[in-house]
């Protein structure tokens, strides 16, 4: 795989820098989505049949990370294009195609994606969410939490469970639920952390769908959920690193100006030091979300999983760190408003909860790549 960016991916970056400091942290999300989406960001990796810039999740990521150095992540990117972007490009029926790829490039349409339950986890085999048959009719049935921007969807690829015809066990589904669906309902959850977009709790209570909302083969099983699971985990990888980024700058540009005894504060290896381990832990990670952007782009979906899981690890780690290290920097006035540093304190560790948190993704390598016993 490529180690150094092309001229292409340079000159995207670039571009998306500049729309991100012209937006900068207390940027408008919805003027910022219509402005990147104008743009052709936000669906730089949907095929150009349907709209798309024909890219891929390295393309995507890189529009995700500068934005987020910017201090302006737009946290639905990793849902509504790379998600269910990817999900349906590459399984969706052409009608379906047709009806939600143009309008999820353009920013015209979003759609959410729920697959954690309150009683599952971070084990999606114990997903109770199950749709049953009645006539061509599918009834999709359960609950699901932690489920972003679902107020601001259009509708919402809900991961179910349905009976395989063969075997008679139950197998993951894919269903696009639209947002007036009836017997589907949302409540605000009541989060700690402050963001842009909020976090639900969603109820489906037999909510009929047709035939047509059934994303690709119900007997495709994981194959179908990973296809969105693997740039989930790259795209979060490129949040973090993106904060981390942002964190890092603010933290940088205090160090040099910030003058106590006789000299900058930067000056000082117990200030310098540890920014540049922040540095190179940021730029690591950010080779491993490449490497796995790549894999995934080529097709190689399962060395995109082992390379996902472990970037996404690696830029949480290195996301919590630099952020940590950056307010630590500036002192008391890491906790303040005016430095916008504080807020991330909380939101940095987002990357090491979700969508997967570090413990699986440990477990996920020790069993998967090293060959280790599973204890569970």
């Amino acid at each position: 795989m490529p180690t150094i960016e092309t001229d292409e991916h340079k000159a995207l970056r670039a571009a998306v820098a500049a729309l991100g400091k012209r937006h900068g942290r207390t940027y408008d999300r919805e003027q910022l989505w219509s402005e990147a989406a104008k743009l052709g960001y936000l669906g730089v990796n949907l095929p150009e049949a349907y709209g798309g810039g024909g890219g891929g999740i390295s393309e995507l990521s890189i529009v995700l990370e500068e934005l987020g150095a910017a201090g302006c992540p737009l946290l639905m990117m990793v849902v509504s294009p790379a998600i269910c972007g990817t999900v349906i490009a590459r399984f969706g029926t052409e009608a379906q195609k047709r009806d939600w790829l143009p309008a999820l490039a353009d920013g015209t349409r979003t759609m959410a994606f729920g697959i954690t339950e309150p009683d599952a986890g971070s084990n999606s085999h114990r997903i109770t969410t199950t749709a049953r048959r009645d006539g061509t009719d599918w009834l999709l049935t359960g609950r699901k939490v932690f489920i972003s921007g679902v107020d601001i969807a259009d509708a919402t690829l809900i991961v179910g469970r349905a009976e395989d015809s063969r075997t008679g066990r139950l197998k993951p589904c894919l269903f696009i639920v639209p947002r007036d669906a009836e017997g589907f309902t949302r409540h605000q959850i009541d989060m700690e952390l402050q963001a842009v977009e909020k976090q639900f709790e969603l109820t489906l209570d037999d909510v009929r769908l047709p035939a047509d909302a059934l994303v690709g083969d119900e007997d495709a099983g994981l194959l179908q959920l990973f296809a969105g699971l693997n740039p989930e985990r790259i795209m979060t990888a490129a949040f973090a690193i993106g904060m981390g980024r942002y964190a890092l700058a603010k933290a940088i540009e205090y160090a040099r100006d910030r003058t106590v005894w006789n000299g900058p504060i930067g000056a000082h290896q117990a200030i310098a030091h540890p920014l540049a381990q922040a540095h190179i832990d940021l730029e690591l990670a950010r080779l491993m979300m490449q490497k796995a952007a790549h894999l995934y782009d080529t097709g190689d979906d399962v060395g995109a999983g082992e390379a996902a899981n472990m970037a996404k690890y690696a830029a949480g780690e290195a996301c919590v760190k630099a952020v940590d290290q950056a307010v630590h920097t500036l002192g008391g006035n890491g906790l303040t408003r005016e430095f916008g540093l504080a807020s991330l304190i909380t939101a940095s560790r987002v990357a090491r909860i979700a969508p997967v948190s570090r413990e699986m993704i440990l477990n996920y390598v020790s069993h998967q790549t090293l060959g280790l016993p599973k204890s569970y």
